[in-house]
């Protein structure tokens, strides 16, 4: 399966914001964009020029691409899949990212960062509705119940996760019981409940080109 597998601070670096991708050193002094928040390479310190209107929508769409750790094609898949339900397309791309199984268990905490938790999906270590899914890509569905297997209980990054998880922090649509490791997608998030920072609708504009 095709993944980056690069150093994910250049990529913050290149969109010029802190997109969360090392998971805690993101929110220390350690993080690189504290001390070089500018593009990466060898001019990347001059590299000044008014940007074209084609130029902003790429680098949003790159920003969403990598906030989530999704790849051109299935980034594009999720597009067009999100073009064809009612609604507004920027929004109902949004929520499909939301979805995905490996977002959910970031959320909920249970891993640092969205890459920990894809390798934790991966390894089987998760359940919804009591049958394990190592599908990272899952799209989870109102009700859903995302679970720590027994087996899995003590691993250490799912509990040195956790113990940043401070009550009342996580996002409206999800609930979490800390002491049984489980946590429940009530609902569908509404774009003003996403907390990401990204102009959807440059995104939209780029491909309906």
């Amino acid at each position: 399966m095709a993944r980056y597998t690069g150093p994910v601070c250049k990529l913050c670096r290149r969109e010029g914001v802190k997109l969360f991708l090392k998971g805690a050193k993101c929110s220390t002094n350690k993080c690189p964009m504290e001390k070089r928040a500018y593009a990466p390479g060898q001019h990347g310190r001059s590299r000044r020029f008014k940007q074209s209107e084609y130029g902003r929508q790429l680098r949003e769409k790159q920003k969403m691409k990598r906030i989530y750790g999704v790849l051109e094609r299935q980034f594009r898949r999720y597009f067009d899949i999100a073009s064809r339900q009612k609604g507004i397309t920027g929004e109902n791309l949004l929520q499909l990212l939301e979805r995905r199984l490996d977002n959910v268990v970031y959320r909920l905490g249970f891993a640092p960062s969205r890459r920990a938790a894809r390798q934790l999906v991966r390894h089987r270590h998760f359940a919804v509705n009591g049958r394990v899914v190592d599908i990272p890509s899952y799209l989870v569905k109102p009700g859903d119940r995302i679970q720590v297997r027994e087996k899995s209980r003590t691993l250490d990054v799912i509990h040195t996760s956790m113990r940043r998880v401070k009550e009342g922090r996580l996002v409206p649509w999800l609930e979490l019981d800390k002491a049984a490791l489980v946590g429940t997608f009530r609902e569908i998030p509404s774009r003003e409940d996403i907390p990401v920072n990204v102009s959807e609708q440059l995104v939209v504009e780029l491909y309906s080109k």
